[in-house]
């Protein structure tokens, strides 16, 4: 690799908390973007949301006033449709919403009212759909014979919502692998395989990255145990709190609206 690939660096930013929140955009979210692409900056939008589509995703930025292209975003369903395609898994329960159901088509989605066999059982963020029946029956599935594997589109823990810090699918996964006897296969933030799956579509290697994110573990210790360097903004789900234990961020910024200001001075020492 020459000396001008070496040097080049590339973005992997977080969407919820550090582009916005809710639906409100961060200060000077916009204009960091801007600035982003005006340098040519390789960037890729990484998130771990299983609630809506990607198309659904850019229908929001629409509304909320910057645009982005399709391929400009990786989610788990994505890393998660290519995995079942490379796994050759076609029969899968899809515990997902309604909406995110479109990004599996080259799936058959068994109904879950069946008692079919299934090769696979997909797990995202239900939100408030989840409740005894809907939980026990990913269970009754994973207890065939011979087992599915079970997959998570994620390991968040919670992301902060209009109401305040509200649990994401990781609380899930956890109590269908105690219930179950079996681990599963995480296609999203914190897994390695999800990041080397975005920096191949930036061809571009940990060496060169920076993670953006609001999560102190599910973003910047998440890529820093994938030798990529994490930068945590005080935005989103960040707390004081997250800066007194061992995991220590790259760099530290009060949102992503200080990236250009932080970029160039680190670049003037890089020269």
């Amino acid at each position: 690799m020459s000396d001008k690939n070496t040097d080049r660096r590339v973005l992997l930013i977080d969407l919820d908390g550090v582009i916005y929140q809710g639906g409100e955009l961060i200060d000077g979210a916009i204009e960091a973007l801007d600035w982003i692409r005006q340098r040519r900056i390789p960037y890729l939008f990484v998130t771990n949301t299983t609630s809506r589509p990607r198309a659904a995703l850019l229908e929001k930025f629409q509304a909320l006033g910057f645009s982005a292209q399709l391929d400009e975003i990786m989610t788990p369903v994505v890393a998660a449709a290519q995995w079942l395609e490379d796994h050759q898994k076609s029969s899968v329960a899809l515990f997902v919403p309604p909406a995110t159901q479109q990004d599996f088509l080259e799936v058959d989605a068994v109904a879950l009212d069946r008692d079919r066999p299934v090769d696979a059982v997909v797990v995202g963020d239900l939100g408030e759909t989840w409740d005894f029946q809907l939980l026990n029956r990913a269970f009754q599935f994973l207890m065939q014979d011979p087992q599915p594997q079970l997959i998570a589109l994620g390991m968040t823990r919670y992301w902060r919502g209009k109401n305040g810090l509200q649990l994401d699918v990781a609380p899930f996964i956890k109590a269908l692998e105690h219930a179950a006897s079996c681990e599963a296969v995480v296609v999203g933030k914190p897994a390695c395989a999800f990041f080397e799956a975005s920096l191949a579509r930036l061809q571009a290697g940990a060496e060169q990255a920076l993670m953006i994110g609001d999560d102190i573990v599910g973003d910047v210790d998440a890529a820093q145990r994938c030798g990529i360097r994490g930068i945590l903004v005080k935005t989103g789900k960040f707390r004081v709190s997250d800066l007194d234990g061992a995991i220590k961020p790259f760099a530290l910024l009060d949102s992503i609206a200080a990236l250009p200001g932080w970029w160039e001075s680190t670049q003037d020492r890089r020269q």
